[in-house]
């Protein structure tokens, strides 16, 4: 150790007089089974939680949980000026909608903390940092510099001039061989230094390391004097994410693949400080098609980046992290479609096997898996769930199912039972739209047109079938007797009893089939063309709507 690098840390801080090893000793090794691993999600609190980073702490979490190790939520709040108001609740309440609550760290509303491994907020954690900046001071893998801006620029602008890289590094690194004298007399004049790593490496030198989700790397080594200690005090997200992974024993970082260029610089300080690096983990973007071209998903462009899009849409919590699963490992889908019953926790996420190209957002295939994950609702559940939305963002349709409850209830419980079940709800906000018809007070005011009957039918013959229908219809009849009920009615009125025999016969032989028959009777009871079973229908409106209905459409028809 060099008496001046010891003297220069001394004046740059004076009152740091902590040691490394008196830290080191709160912060003991983890008590884990053998192969868990630790993982964290370490977001800054600039704003919303973006989708992509949602992606990122799932893969973090799901890690840790499958391994039983321990997922962390801690929050780098070191860059002020552009922290939002609240931003660490809005991170906190943004992964606890989506089931990602931390085991350790930030609790889930924000406002305190769980663990002994902390403070896990950065800039709690202010002087943990000096006393190991101090360290690497000490140890000459550090220096301060004391270049203001206009120094700076002039450096840039003749590194450009002469047509070479720009940046601190090498004979530009003005500083980075000053006197302990030179250190002194800035400190007396109110100068204040920002502290840079002293890199070892070279232009043109190359870097290799095995990262676990792209495998083995070359990249350009580190040769930038980079900044890990700002002139107020805080550390930048180099230094202080070195210190706290050591430090929390994080065994995993899983993060997105822009901070890989940087890999090089983190694994450096690392070895400058001789402490084992944790396993790097970059993953891909997720990308938006744009024109026919890839971009990554944009906080200002694409409202769906913003995952409080998904909760304003309806859209369940676990179709969203279902999708997600399913752009980290493709071959989620497979087991998804084996296993439809099974909780995802079973599901075993492999890094090795996690998408290395740009996932390419698609909203129909999201849309598509919360059909699934909706049918697999019961009717309580999906009545809780919307109701539960609704009084968030939709009172009206709030107020109309919990002033109709039971009646609601029932409506949800069409086609929930048996092996075929309903797949015709991907959000929660369609609702109002495609079950509002059940209810008088929307029914009454959807448009008359929608008793429109198919043209081969026509109004005259759909008019008669519904006022036989009226007198054929038997609430209590099974569905079976139902379907042969109705059958037979349409066969008396000139309908082939199904669409095979009405295609055999010779035109002309029938009015249509039995399917133009039922469509005649969903157009007066819903307006509509699409509805779920019909059967199930009827039994949930009763006879009292039905009749009411009916009757309203066969005036129409008239």
């Amino acid at each position: 150790m060099s008496t001046d690098l010891q003297t220069i840390a001394e004046l740059l801080f004076p009152d740091v007089t902590e040691s490394p090893e008196a830290i080191l000793a709160h912060y003991p090794a983890r008590n884990l089974p053998v192969g868990a691993c630790v993982t964290r999600y370490a977001p800054s609190p600039t704003g919303f939680v973006h989708l992509g980073s949602l992606y990122t702490a799932l893969i973090s979490k799901k890690i840790a949980d499958q391994t039983k190790g321990v997922f962390i939520l801690r929050v780098e709040d070191t860059d002020k000026e552009r922290e939002v108001e609240n931003g660490i609740a809005l991170i906190a309440e943004g992964l606890h909608k989506f089931g990602l609550d931390s085991d350790e760290g930030i609790t889930a509303d924000g406002s305190g903390e769980r663990g002994v491994y902390g403070p896990y907020v950065q800039s709690h954690r202010r002087e943990l940092y000096k006393v190991f900046i101090k360290e690497l001071v000490v140890r000459g893998g550090a220096y301060p510099c004391f270049c203001t801006p206009e120094e700076l620029d002039s450096v840039r602008a003749t590194q450009e001039l002469q047509k070479i890289k720009t940046g601190y590094y090498g004979v530009w690194a003005r500083h980075r061989d000053i006197t302990v004298e030179e250190v002194a007399e800035r400190l007396a004049k109110g100068e204040k230094p920002v502290i840079r790593v002293r890199s070892r490496g070279v232009e043109g030198q190359k870097f290799s390391f095995k990262d676990a989700v792209k495998g083995g790397l070359t990249l350009t080594a580190n040769d930038q004097d980079a900044i890990l200690f700002k002139s107020d005090g805080y550390p930048t997200y180099h230094w202080a994410h070195v210190v706290d992974d050591y430090l929390m024993k994080t065994t995993h970082v899983i993060r997105g693949e822009e901070w890989l260029p940087s890999a090089p610089l983190h694994i450096e300080l690392f070895e400058l400080m001789n402490w084992k690096a944790p396993i790097y983990c970059h993953v891909s973007l997720i990308m938006k098609l744009d024109g026919g071209t890839k971009r990554k998903l944009s906080k200002r462009k694409d409202p769906e980046a913003n995952v409080e899009f998904y909760a304003e849409q309806g859209i369940p919590k676990e179709a969203v992290i279902e999708y997600l699963m399913n752009l980290a490992n493709s071959s989620f889908e497979d087991w998804r479609r084996e296993h439809p019953a099974a909780p995802m926790n079973e599901f075993v996420l492999k890094l090795e096997k996690i998408n290395v190209s740009g996932a390419l957002f698609d909203m129909t295939k999201l849309l598509d898996i919360s059909k699934n994950v909706i049918s697999r609702m019961n009717a309580d559940e999906v009545f809780a769930r919307v109701l539960a939305w609704a009084e968030e963002y939709d009172a009206k349709f709030a107020r109309l199912i919990s002033k109709n409850a039971e009646y609601a209830l029932a409506i949800f419980g069409i086609e929930r039972g048996g092996d075929k079940k309903r797949k015709d709800i991907a959000a929660w906000s369609e609702l109002d739209g495609s079950v509002g018809y059940f209810f008088d007070e929307v029914f009454d005011l959807l448009p008359t047109e929608g008793f429109d009957v198919p043209e081969s039918v026509g109004r005259a013959a759909a008019a008669e079938l519904l006022e036989a229908f009226l007198l054929a219809y038997n609430p209590k009849a099974s569905a079976d007797d139902w379907l042969a009920e109705m059958k037979s009615l349409g066969v008396e009125h000139g309908f082939a009893a199904d669409t095979k025999q009405f295609k055999a016969a010779p035109p002309g032989t029938y009015r249509g089939h039995f399917g133009d028959v039922a469509m005649v009777i969903r157009r007066a009871l819903t307006k509509r063309a699409q509805t779920p079973d019909l059967f199930e229908m009827l039994q949930v409106m009763g006879e009292r709507r039905i009749q009411a209905r009916v009757a309203q459409a066969r005036a129409f028809l008239k």
